[in-house]
């Protein structure tokens, strides 16, 4: 059965229509929008330790080593305009929450499941010297492949965990050795919302939580604990992104409502600005690593707003992205904007276009930096991309890896261990498997883990704890280290 992606006009705000099934097989090239929802079936949680012992199975499919190093995506244009706006309304205080409002942009909705057909390889993935770092000296990415459910449980785990590639039944002893200190499970999990769960961010200091969903709530959860902190009420429409500021207790939020919110944590009963402006649903936004006082959000519409926390105004406007956008962390230089199947990398004072990165053949979901601020992994649902953005060689993919039978939906770079990308994924035989994808890049393997019953919307990592939060339509948040 052919997987179905269809994207619905949200005429209606209500949230009963964001859980309806696709009815048709059409296709749609929309403005992406950085949610695709699939039906929730089967599920489960997993992990994978140094010893070898594992809670799951595994799948997997061969597929070809494409090793794109050095292919150049460096194609500057032009696809930011300059300022053409002044300020926008804004309110401070307690905000009461408006009347529910017509998003312009489309309605995710639910999406039946997918069979495939997958053959059966060996992997083989990393191994840790127990100091954060992966073994491999080289930081270059290619192409690797999946487990599947057939052939020995333990060779999956040897070749899983082996440092070279060599059949995995003659590395018995030795992968236990060179793999000892790595392990990756689910530590926590908590039924965050009645409804789907879209997005989740932690503090810098790395002691909350914040996730936000269609049942038009933020909320705030103890990442020791997850006990919830506080829930924030204001929005009138689905909440799409959640972000704290890197350097103040401050976190923002921006819905379907077409505003974005901002909330000191300290004091969360009532919304400290509420910036309108927009003319459609706001996808995403993003608090900059360095001015405090600068947030930017984007709309379906591809609007950019650049916003005054202190002042309540709206600074710039410009065009550039649909689906999700971020500052570079740290030097907090570019903006990464995904609209369709292409990622602008906006400088952050001109807004002009550094760089537009194509070669994306589907609308893009997510865009991830790694802690560096070099490299960034973009994803859509047939491929995941990594672009090298430091000197030198900005603007050129590293890595192309193109799923085969199954669906990517969102990305993190693993905390502690930055040559790891975590991709939530779908994937459908008989029933439908909603996984974390841990991807060793510089070994060029990868491993899937069973996570949740639902489509993994989002991603987050703490620095900090080294904890991985996942976000789900399940209606539940997990954490895993």
């Amino acid at each position: 059965m052919q997987q179905q992606h269809q994207q619905q006009p949200n005429s209606n705000p209500q949230l009963q229509q964001l859980q309806q099934h696709a009815l048709s097989n059409q296709q749609s090239q929309t403005s992406s929008h950085n949610m695709h929802q699939q039906d929730k079936v089967g599920g489960g949680g997993g992990s994978v330790t140094a010893d070898g012992s594992m809670s799951n199975s595994f799948r997997g499919n061969d597929q070809a080593s494409k090793n794109q190093i050095g292919r150049k995506r460096k194609q500057p244009v032009s696809s930011s305009g300059p300022a053409n706006s002044t300020g926008t309304a804004n309110t401070t205080g307690p905000s009461p929450s408006s009347a529910p409002s017509t998003p312009s942009t489309h309605t995710p909705v639910d999406m039946p499941s997918m069979t495939g057909t997958t053959s059966s390889k060996p992997l083989m993935m990393f191994s840790t010297d127990g100091t954060g770092t992966l073994t491999s000296p080289s930081n270059q990415l290619a192409d690797v492949d999946r487990f599947v459910e057939d052939g020995s449980l333990d060779e999956n785990v040897e070749s899983f965990l082996s440092h070279d590639d060599t059949d995995p039944r003659d590395t018995v002893g030795r992968c236990m050795d060179v793999s000892k200190g790595f392990t990756f499970s689910d530590v926590n999990s908590v039924r965050a919302s009645t409804s789907k769960v879209v997005c989740c961010h932690f503090s810098s200091d790395g002691k909350l939580l914040a996730s936000g969903g269609h049942d038009k709530k933020a909320v705030l959860w103890h990442t020791d604990t997850l006990k919830q902190k506080a829930v924030l009420e204001e929005h009138s429409s689905m909440i799409t992104d959640v972000r704290f500021s890197p350097s103040m207790p401050r976190l923002a939020t921006s819905s379907f409502d077409k505003t974005v919110r901002v909330w000191d944590i300290d004091n969360p009963g009532y919304s400290l600005r509420t910036f309108t402006g927009h003319s459609a649903s706001v996808m995403s936004l993003d608090f900059h690593p360095n001015k405090e006082d600068l947030i930017c959000s984007c709309d379906g519409d591809g609007e950019i707003r650049y916003w005054s926390i202190n002042n309540g105004s709206c600074a710039r406007v410009f065009k550039g992205g649909t689906a999700q956008m971020r500052f570079q962390p740290r030097l907090g230089r570019y903006l990464a904007a995904a609209a369709e199947n292409v990622v602008s990398i906006l400088d952050v004072e001109t807004q002009g276009c550094r760089n537009s990165l194509k070669g994306h053949t589907k609308p893009i979901h997510s865009v991830c930096w790694d802690p560096s601020g070099e490299l960034l992994a973009s994803v859509s649902e047939d491929s995941v991309r990594v672009w090298t953005l430091g000197t030198g060689s900005e603007g050129e993919c590293v890595h192309d890896l193109s799923s085969n039978g199954s669906k990517f939906q969102s990305c993190v770079f693993h905390p502690s261990y930055p040559s790891l990308l975590v991709i939530g994924c779908y994937q459908a035989s008989l029933l439908s498997l909603y996984s974390l994808e841990l991807w060793n890049m510089t070994e060029n393997k990868t491993m899937t883990l069973t996570a949740h019953e639902g489509l993994i919307a989002s991603l987050a990592g703490s620095t900090v704890n080294g904890l991985v939060a996942s976000a789900s339509h399940d209606k539940f948040i997990k954490l895993w280290k």
